[in-house]
């Protein structure tokens, strides 16, 4: 269930694009996880860890009604934003673990958002993409670039065989990010869970290795 602009529960000098799936080796994810080598870079951006020192900035992202009204959370006061900071990791070691890493603008050093990936089951090489952005850093491509990079992180640094992102039915904004990078809706859900004391139909949108791969050659990279 997501935010606006969002998925999710929510690599080295990567191209928009990031990089391409082709000759990635069968058999899931790595059993060695997942540690990039940051900062990752693409053609507007630079993904970097969460550091401590980002609370005033992370906490105004997730106190905001509008960012967070497709999420699971509510706004989240400063000490609450705290832990969940604190929680964040930056490398993935085991299924159930997740990277989210700080959006931010290169040529500005602005903070755009936060995009992440999921390790969800390493026995169907599965892998679950999420992301949130300010309202102010919408509308001009910043989370389908970054979102890019983390997918093309996952297919190769992690060898997923299949990326999905699950979202709030009614928030289009984050759908038509999932459907620039070239994911299909696979399945609506109707009324299938209780948020925010309102039952909401949940969009569940996927791709696959090979599909990305055809979308995003190696000369993209």
């Amino acid at each position: 269930m997501t935010g606006p602009a969002a998925a999710g529960p929510s690599s080295a000098g990567l191209s928009p694009g990031g990089p391409s799936a082709a000759g990635h080796s069968p058999g899931g994810p790595s059993s060695a996880g997942l540690s990039p080598a940051y900062p990752l870079r693409t053609e507007r951006l630079v993904l970097r860890p969460w550091r401590l020192d980002d609370l005033d900035t992370f906490h105004r992202l997730r106190r905001d009604p509008e960012v967070v009204r497709y999420l699971y959370d509510e706004p989240l006061t400063r000490d609450l934003a705290d832990a969940k900071l604190r929680s964040l990791n930056s490398s993935i070691a085991a299924p159930g673990d997740w990277i989210n890493v700080a959006v931010e603008v290169a040529a500005t050093g602005e903070m755009a958002g936060d995009v992440g990936i999921g390790w969800i089951s390493e026995v169907h090489q599965q892998v679950e993409l999420g992301y949130t952005f300010f309202a102010a850093h919408r509308g001009q491509g910043y989370a389908t670039e970054a979102s890019a990079a983390m997918v093309g992180l996952a297919f190769t640094g992690l060898g997923a065989h299949r990326l999905s992102a699950r979202l709030d039915a009614r928030n289009t904004a984050s759908a038509r990010v999932l459907e620039r990078l070239g994911f299909r809706r696979e399945a609506d859900f109707v009324e299938n869970e209780w948020v925010k004391s309102e039952w909401t139909d949940e969009a569940v949108y996927g791709t696959l290795a090979s599909e990305w791969a055809v979308h995003h050659p190696p000369s993209e990279s």
